[in-house]
């Protein structure tokens, strides 16, 4: 029954924000023909309080607001989210570089379209480990292996000079988390992401060794990034850019007014805290889609797999088979306010 009504607070929340062509579609936008499609499958993690996914909760709204028809899809959460639009669930997805690499690499029909932000990771360790390479014999805690936390962990330490296959112990624990593990004593480390890392702050357990917000290199490179079913993309490419600029003026408001769109989040059910929210939004890198190289990205994390082994192709293989970057240009034209 409340629907209607808290999505009008949504959009009038938008609009209060004053971010410019956030509510509607600019001229430009309007110039566009009609989409071949108003329906579109996005992936969602029901109450989540991590910043990761802001962009999209508030790109879901906009769709909306255009007349498009938004199935939120939260898939199986014992794999990693890739592979919901790696199995058809979902038309779009909001992920590592790592982990579209690896995709594009296996052969999956996927089309990277965009980056979207840098910075939402840490590796936690507990007292007796000062940095990365004093990993070496430590158990690492990872939900399962092979996904996306296992997987940059494996490229953060092979780069300081470890080999991730013996120097880590890595630790899956089914029906418990590495928090959990980490608490208890169980593992030395793990790659943990907000709200986690806002939990373990609070009640003082464990410290950061590392942090992709700010370490370099991995800060200049972008840590999520925008991929799409090639299916979707090829047959819809007017809906998929709908579909993206929703989600890259939903990163503007996120860097703008992030006061703003933490509480319309909030409001709208898509994360519980807002001080939480607001928190991760303040930190994480939403105002770099337009000036980091999404390219580049790419290139970097293809580099880094392919010296560990992770890919067979080369990362220009895959940049090639596996991106465009047309509508993103299209779009940073559009958007330049």
């Amino acid at each position: 029954m409340h629907i209607i009504p808290n999505r009008r607070r949504f959009l009038a929340g938008l609009a209060a924000a004053g971010t410019a062509g956030l509510i509607g579609a600019p001229s430009s936008a309007r110039a566009d023909p009609l989409p071949e499609t108003t329906t579109v499958r996005l992936p969602r993690y029901f109450d989540d309080d991590g910043g990761c996914w802001a962009a999209l909760g508030i790109a879901g709204e906009l769709l909306r607001a255009e007349g498009f028809t938004v199935q939120d899809v939260q898939g199986d959460l014992s794999v990693d989210n890739s592979m919901w639009l790696a199995g058809g669930e979902t038309d779009f997805d909001i992920t590592m570089a790592s982990m579209l690499m690896l995709l594009v690499d296996a052969g999956v029909p996927v089309t990277v379209l965009s980056g979207l932000h840098t910075g939402c990771f840490e590796v936690i360790a507990n007292d007796n480990i000062r940095d990365l390479t004093d990993l070496r014999g430590k158990k690492v805690g990872v939900y399962a292996l092979n996904d996306h936390p296992h997987v940059l962990t494996q490229l953060l330490v092979a780069y300081v000079g470890l080999d991730p296959k013996r120097d880590i112990q890595w630790v899956t624990a089914p029906g418990t988390t590495p928090t959990d593990l980490f608490i208890d004593g169980r593992i030395d480390a793990f790659l943990a992401g907000e709200p986690v890392q806002q939990h373990l702050r609070a009640r003082k357990i464990g410290h950061s060794i590392f942090n992709n917000a700010v370490d370099r290199p991995w800060s200049q490179y972008f840590c999520c990034m925008i991929a799409g079913s090639a299916d979707y993309v090829n047959k819809y490419p007017i809906a998929t850019k709908h579909v993206l600029r929703a989600i890259l003026k939903g990163a503007d408001l996120c860097a703008s007014d992030a006061p703003s769109a933490a509480r319309q989040l909030v409001d709208r059910g898509y994360h519980r805290s807002y001080d939480y929210t607001l928190q991760t939004l303040n930190v994480i890198g939403y105002d770099t889609w337009r000036d980091h190289d999404a390219e580049d990205s790419m290139r970097f994390y293809g580099l880094r797999m392919q010296e560990t082994g992770m890919i067979k192709s080369s990362p220009q293989k895959i940049i090639a088979e596996g991106t465009n970057w047309q509508i993103l240009d299209e779009l940073k034209r559009e958007l330049k306010t």
